[in-house]
């Protein structure tokens, strides 16, 4: 015989699985820390540059205008640096002698170089600008020899060396700065 009857109920209802345990929250943690810290470096950072503009007054001391406290600082433009006026007397040059073939009493041939001094202060200079100095070579038995050296960022001079020839060994060679022009300003 079979039994058709139903099961009886159960007397309480099943049990429920358990919720999920919560995650802990260290990172979120963390990385509200790391915010919070990169937060007031800018924010200390932002105060020092501020301070700093107040026209070299310190913060406590910079004036202020209560009616101002609204109003956005205005933008400061960034002055053009100013460089010197440069010249031929800016310069002061002199030869150095990296050849010297000498024949008895024919003379000599002489390779020389230029040795530039800038006569005022270097920060003078604009690092952007070519400039082109002329100079004079005296000394040749043919006459001056005019030669052009290229001065550019600051301290690169750029020269071909000029060979050029002597009436006798002691011929004095010298050299002045005829021109200085200024390119790619």
């Amino acid at each position: 015989m079979t039994d058709t009857s139903v099961p009886p109920m159960p007397s309480m209802p099943p049990n429920e699985p358990p919720p999920p345990a919560k995650k802990p929250r260290t990172n979120l943690v963390i990385i509200g820390s790391a915010v919070a810290v990169i937060a007031a470096v800018m924010a200390t950072g932002v105060v020092v540059v501020q301070s700093r503009t107040d026209g070299g007054k310190p913060a406590a001391v910079a004036e202020s205008n209560a009616h101002d406290e609204d109003a956005l600082p205005a933008e400061q433009p960034t002055p053009e640096p100013s460089y010197s006026e440069v010249d031929a007397d800016s310069f002061a040059i002199g030869l150095k002698t990296t050849a010297r073939h000498c024949f008895g009493s024919a003379g000599c041939n002489v390779t020389v170089e230029p040795d530039l001094t800038y006569l005022g202060d270097s920060e003078g200079i604009d690092p952007d600008a070519v400039y082109e100095i002329t100079y004079e070579i005296h000394g040749d038995e043919s006459g001056p020899v005019i030669e052009t050296a290229e001065l550019s960022d600051e301290t690169s001079l750029n020269y071909t060396p000029s060979m050029i020839s002597t009436a006798s060994a002691g011929t004095e060679v010298s050299a002045e700065i005829t021109d200085v022009s200024v390119q790619g300003v």
